[in-house]
């Protein structure tokens, strides 16, 4: 099978090749997925730097852990029905070596979700790493009907979905920008009031839409935005955290305990099972039912890997994916 893969961290262009390499076959409890798109994420561009010091776990890694494809065969204990249906894939790079930068993955035939006729390939390659995140996130500590979530990072990729989650969940979104000039990108389908965070009254204007405070905040910086966090969460709310900028954030404690803040921090491989499950099983409803829209850019062909890493790490709010010839 034509793939690209790596064999030392790196630049991605110093290490990213593309070749053959030997067709997988579905095991047990598999499914074998002929991909038609590969979603890049920044967990995978961290996972071939080797960022944080982090080594290779496999002599040689297929990066990506999401896409969408075919199934195209089964292992013992899997329904045949199940060869020829759409699903879109996740966790394929997650604790195996062999991710979705290929012509073929195989993944636990639970990791392959079915696809919504409505939905497509390329939004399908969207949903795992980001949208699983982003389902923890708003809906780790139960259901948000009727109340107040503030997603920070509203045009990011996660914050994106948390926005659209929430408001399908039956929430109010409040959601935050970093510059004024970004006010107008907001969707406002999902987000009832945006925030810009360089204006100079954000916690005002934040408060003047929650006046007895935001039930969760979805929080993609929470060394940035914890100063903020505390003076807008109500009593008993949560902060839900997937990133920091600084990897040591400072915390206002006191003011934290006093509200009786939980803090809960998402490392998306290790969710427990179940959730991971709920929140596949939601984003594919939610995307049947067209909440969920997801800015793409123009795919490409797998031979530029390198290039979509580098995109990737550049930064910008649409994804980035490879078209799988």
């Amino acid at each position: 099978m034509r793939a690209a893969w790596y064999e030392r961290q790196g630049l991605a262009t110093d290490v990213l090749q593309v070749g053959e390499l030997p067709t997988l076959e579905s095991g047990p409890g598999e499914v074998r997925v002929r991909l038609r798109f590969s979603g890049v994420n920044p967990g995978d561009t961290k996972k071939r730097s080797g960022w944080l010091g982090n080594p290779m776990a496999f002599p040689l890694v297929v990066p990506h852990s999401d896409g969408a494809g075919v199934v195209d065969s089964v292992g013992a204990g899997v329904d045949s029905g199940r060869v020829g249906r759409r699903v879109w894939v996740w966790g394929a790079q997650s604790y195996r070596p062999s991710g979705t930068a290929a012509e073929y993955t195989v993944v636990p035939a639970d990791q392959a979700v079915d696809l919504p006729d409505a939905v497509s390939d390329e939004l399908g390659a969207c949903l795992g790493i980001p949208g699983i995140t982003a389902h923890r996130a708003v809906f780790g500590d139960g259901s948000v009907a009727g109340a107040t979530v503030l997603v920070h990072g509203v045009l990011g990729g996660v914050g994106s979905l948390a926005a659209q989650l929430g408001r399908w969940g039956g929430a109010t979104v409040i959601g935050t920008v970093r510059r004024t000039a970004d006010l107008d990108r907001v969707d406002r389908s999902a987000v009832a009031h945006a925030v810009a965070l360089d204006a100079p009254d954000a916690v005002e204007q934040v408060r003047a839409q929650a006046p007895d405070g935001v039930d969760r905040v979805v929080e993609v910086s929470l060394s940035d935005n914890a100063d903020l966090d505390v003076q807008v969460l109500a009593v008993g709310g949560v902060i839900a955290a997937y990133a920091s900028r600084d990897d040591r954030p400072g915390l206002p404690f006191w003011p934290l305990l006093f509200a009786n803040v939980t803090l809960r921090l998402l490392g998306s491989d290790d969710f427990p099972a179940a959730a991971k499950q709920q929140a596949a099983a939601d984003l594919s409803a939610a995307a049947g039912d067209r909440v969920i829209a997801v800015p793409i850019a123009e795919p490409l062909p797998l031979d530029r890997v390198a290039d979509a890493h580098d995109r990737v790490d550049a930064g910008g709010h649409q994804r980035v994916l490879l078209a799988i010839p």
